[in-house]
């Protein structure tokens, strides 16, 4: 079983940064693809970023090119959400998902592990 925990959410002004970790036990994180979603009350989830299990290759959701980037440390068996120019309406809370392959996808169900969430609040 992995488990995955997310940490570094909070409270940032428009303009800020933020960097999200996600941690992960249980197994090495080193087959697996990752991504990051965000999902508001009410509404579905959605995707933010993902990365192949390499890190050699990455994909990121239209809202947020040029402003995230997603990496991953496969010796802590972290993966990581560096946020820059956050908008208020990257407002949500953020979740952290493994995929048991090698290649990701932007598409939440094709994820088998998912974090508990972290909220992330920019204010105006």
């Amino acid at each position: 079983q992995l488990l995955l925990v997310e940490s570094g959410g909070g409270l940032v002004q428009a303009g800020g940064s933020l960097r999200l970790a996600c941690a992960a036990s249980g197994r090495a994180l080193n087959t697996y693809a990752m991504g990051w979603f965000r999902q508001a009350s009410g509404k579905e989830r959605e995707f933010v970023a993902a990365i192949r299990w390499s890190g050699t290759s990455t994909d990121y959701a239209d809202s947020v090119k040029g402003r995230f980037t997603i990496s991953r440390d496969n010796a802590k068996n972290t993966v990581y959400l560096h946020m820059n120019s956050l908008k208020p309406e990257d407002t949500d809370v953020y979740y952290c998902a493994a995929r048991g392959s090698v290649f990701y996808s932007d598409s939440p169900a094709a994820y088998d592990y998912w974090g508990q969430g972290t909220q992330v609040t920019v204010s105006s």
